[in-house]
């Protein structure tokens, strides 16, 4: 009989954290559960923290070239016949009841796909249990009209003020608990995650469609993490040009496979202050990111072809999804408000 929950870790020179991140797994309150892992061919002690807990770990795949993230996380979840999918980072601790909560939270809502926890900033080099005062990483994403997606309440003190259950427009990449039935629905071409992404900005990708088709995020703060933030806008130059350049191509493809005209026309003069900002960017300081260009035109076809199949399929009506971007995070009241008892 499968598990509950599969978890899906893809690593890529993950060694620094990817201990403590599996030793938070060992220690989940949740026991119906098994991870999977993909290594994309690390060169640092990755491969040695895997091997140390191969005992328990369901199954590992070891690649000879870095296949990227998305092409990864889709034949980890392809393997497993679960319920649910925690897609995992491996520089993400989770407090011992995540998984348990978002479980918990999701059979008591049925039109919830996916569920975000409250995750927290941790500081390379620091426990992850951080003594006074915590830094929010992420408590659900949200989109502006500008077409940025970002995490509500990044770089906040956690004052409380995202302690309300919720939903929320899409869970981030780094631990998004997502519900098999809803994957199912959204895959294309038998892709959960879209391969042309590479990596970045495929959990805004998701989302986006998940919104289409009517399904839910539901933000569980009684969920908690910690979570190494690297990319951010004010570190960009100093991340590596493949980071860059992925995520300059990516924020185009999402367009183009996610946005209705009417939404476009609405908002044409934020998206396109923010497109020349970008490419006058790239053109000045980061040219190596133009590489970028030639892959975007090589996957439209295949994107257009998700898109026309979208548009064919989807529940629910240009002006809902509109109505989630704005300047300032858009949240609705979550049907579901019982907390979880404990144990």
């Amino acid at each position: 009989m499968s598990p509950k929950i599969q978890v899906s870790i893809v690593t890529y020179n993950s060694a620094p954290h990817l201990q403590a991140c599996l030793q938070s797994l060992r220690a989940q309150t949740a026991r119906d559960f098994a991870v999977s892992l993909w290594d994309n061919a690390s060169g640092d002690e990755s491969l040695q923290i895997i091997a140390e807990n191969q005992d328990w770990i369901q199954s590992t795949h070891f690649s000879t070239r870095n296949i990227g993230f998305c092409a990864a996380q889709n034949r980890l979840i392809a393997e497993a016949d679960t319920e649910y999918v925690l897609a995992l980072n491996p520089d993400v601790t989770l407090d011992a009841r995540f998984m348990e909560m978002l479980a918990c939270a999701l059979d008591c809502d049925a039109t919830a796909g996916a569920a975000s926890g409250k995750l927290w900033r941790w500081n390379t080099g620091e426990p992850p249990q951080l003594p006074g005062g915590r830094i929010l990483d992420t408590t659900g994403m949200y989109f502006t009209p500008s077409q940025r997606h970002l995490d509500r309440g990044a770089g906040e003190p956690d004052l409380g003020q995202y302690d309300r259950r919720e939903y929320v427009f899409g869970a981030s990449g780094a631990a998004a608990f997502y519900r098999r039935k809803m994957l199912d629905e959204l895959t294309a071409a038998h892709e959960y995650f879209d391969e042309a992404f590479f990596a970045y900005r495929e959990d805004a990708d998701l989302a986006w469609r998940a919104q289409w088709l009517g399904w839910r995020c539901l933000y569980v703060p009684e969920a908690t993490g910690f979570h190494v933030r690297r990319v951010l806008p004010e570190r960009r130059a100093a991340l590596p040009p493949g980071i860059n350049m992925h995520s300059f191509k990516n924020r185009f493809l999402l367009r183009i496979r996610n946005m209705d005209l009417g939404t476009y026309a609405r908002f044409i003069l934020p998206i396109t202050g923010r497109d020349l900002a970008a490419f006058g960017y790239v053109l000045l300081k980061e040219r190596s990111s133009l590489e970028a260009i030639p892959l975007l035109f090589r996957s439209l076809p295949k994107s257009l072809a998700a898109r026309r199949a979208l548009r064919r399929h989807r529940r629910v009506s240009p002006k809902a999804i509109r109505a989630w971007f704005a300047f300032r995070p858009v949240s609705k009241p979550a049907d579901c408000r019982e907390p979880v008892r404990e144990s």
